[in-house]
């Protein structure tokens, strides 16, 4: 299978990189630099590399270099951003610091002739972050875009195919990225692009099958797209050798858990166990406030229950979870920062009684998750349903959780959701929920002084989950939900709607 490596030096948007590889059709792995040699390199046989972005400079003691011999394997190497200026930095030339070259945002950028931007027009429009610039590139290598700042936008070394980009294409502001990526994978290093999902569907159940034999396999059941895949994929491999195991934790939607167990239970037969666990995870989170705090406190409450399901079920070998790569980004993945924990990555705590964990969708973005899904005969309303955050309502309700602020977040929430989804389904947000605040005012009911909590109502659009953007939705929608939820649920008094975007802000707020 013909593969690109997609080597990180610590951006936040790495896997973005990879994702938008794969929407070409060409496998992406990522590996930290310091994880893999050059040797390993060449003998994976990668038929591209990729050096991605990060926040040093390259000229810092402490930032994350790789060798030299990278770029003397004969493989095509592709830098973006840092990767750009590390390349030049390896091979010689001058990288420069100065606050007058910064750029951030949506430049204009001008392109020479070159196979890297076949198609691209002379003058279009990139998006930029950085400080630092190639002020002289080395021996052998020219100029081949600019920017009114930057001299250096781009540049090759057509001799050794090594190339760098000091914009990132794969953002969907710089209006030609993914042509600039589709040259470099098909231009450049001539792949052909026959890597798809239902071809890892079938290897990947082939794989836990042989792996799986005989072992016994629990999984941590949500019911939402990820564990819900997850569910079929191993039900596939191993049959009646998996339990799925979906704990009440009273954190959950709105009659979620009926829906639940009504579905996976009943309509595809799997081995399923309900466990209420509410007084159990409402006792482990009083009196915790911190976010981080929170996930730990669930994250280890969970595998606790686990375990001793585990031990009433007799020995198992595995626990499975529907981890998927945007949960291991967020969590800190070589030199990436962590932005926060996700209860089945970085919350788990040190030790646990089963003998491995397995995440079959770790590598899979949420598109391809839902792809996967439905190759797999998974229902479209399942498919497509909204997604829910592992920790459930104990991360959309900010301060401490208490039975009362559930009740009210489940109820605002249910309306939200009802509201928004009388829009047809190509005018609805990506994902939207509702978030209950610790912030309380002073409102008037019935002539009468009220101080209750304020709610803030959140939707958002994306194609990656990696980045988002706030949807514009019409102030109808918005005005009857905030009505309906300000006169149908007891205890709110005021609904604020979230117009941030991710990036600066996560589309979770805790």
């Amino acid at each position: 299978m013909e593969k690109i490596l997609v080597l990180d030096f610590g951006g936040q948007y790495d896997q973005l990189i990879a994702r938008r590889v794969r929407e070409q059709n060409v496998y992406a792995e990522v590996v930290p630099y310091d994880r893999i040699t050059p040797e390993e390199i060449r003998k994976t046989g990668y038929g591209g590399i990729i050096f991605t972005g990060g926040p040093n400079s390259v000229y810092d003691p402490a930032s994350p270099h790789c060798s030299e011999q990278v770029l003397e394997l004969g493989i095509p190497v592709f830098g973006i951003c840092y990767g750009h200026q590390l390349a030049a930095y390896l091979k010689k030339g001058t990288v420069t610091g100065a606050e007058d070259f910064s750029e951030y945002g949506k430049t204009q950028l001008y392109v020479a002739e070159h196979p890297l931007f076949f198609g691209v027009p002379e003058k279009s429009v990139c998006w930029m972050s950085h400080t630092d610039y190639v002020s002289e590139v080395p021996g052998g290598f020219h100029v081949t875009a600019y920017t009114d700042k930057c001299p250096c936008a781009a540049m090759c070394d057509d001799t050794h195919r090594i190339y760098g980009v000091q914009f990132h294409p794969e953002v969907t502001h710089t209006q030609y990225g993914t042509q600039i990526l589709r040259n470099f994978l098909f231009g450049i290093c001539g792949l052909k692009g026959d890597w798809d999902v239902g071809n890892w569907a079938e290897q990947t159940i082939g794989c836990l099958a042989e792996e799986l034999k005989g072992q016994s396999v629990l999984l941590a059941l949500s019911g939402g797209v990820d564990s819900s895949v997850a569910a079929l994929l191993l039900h596939r491999a191993v049959g009646d050798g998996l339990t799925c195991v979906f704990v009440d934790h009273g954190l959950l939607r709105k009659n979620e858990a009926d829906f639940v167990e009504e579905t996976f239970g009943k309509t595809f037969g799997l081995n399923f166990i309900r466990v209420d666990a509410k007084e159990r995870f409402l006792s482990a989170l009083r009196g915790v406030t911190d976010p981080e705090a929170k996930r730990r406190a669930i994250g280890e409450t969970f595998i606790r229950v686990f375990e001793e399901e585990a031990r009433k079920i007799g020995h198992v070998h595995a626990l499975a979870q529907g981890t998927i790569y945007p949960d291991v980004i967020e969590s800190g993945k070589g030199d990436s920062a962590v932005i926060k924990s996700h209860h089945n990555v970085g919350g788990l705590p040190d030790v646990i009684s089963f003998d491995r964990i397995v995440e079959p969708l770790r590598d899979l973005f949420k598109d391809e998750v839902r792809r996967t899904g439905a190759l797999l005969g998974l229902p479209h309303e399942l498919v497509w349903r909204q997604p829910f955050p592992g920790p459930g309502l104990g991360v959309r309700i900010t301060g401490e959780i208490t039975e009362e602020k559930i009740r009210m977040l489940q109820d605002a929430d249910a309306i939200w959701r009802e509201e928004v989804g009388k829009l047809d389904e190509e005018k609805r947000p990506d994902q939207y929920f509702a978030v209950l605040t610790d912030t309380r005012s002073v409102g008037v009911m019935g002539d009468a002084r009220t101080y209750g909590y304020t709610v803030a109502l959140r939707a958002v659009s994306t194609d990656d989950f990696m980045t988002a953007e706030w949807t514009r939705l019409p102030y109808e929608v918005l005005e009857r939900a905030s009505g309906r939820i300000t006169n149908e649920v007891k205890g709110i008094s005021r609904v604020v709607y979230d117009i941030s975007s991710k990036p600066p802000a996560t589309v979770e707020w805790e």
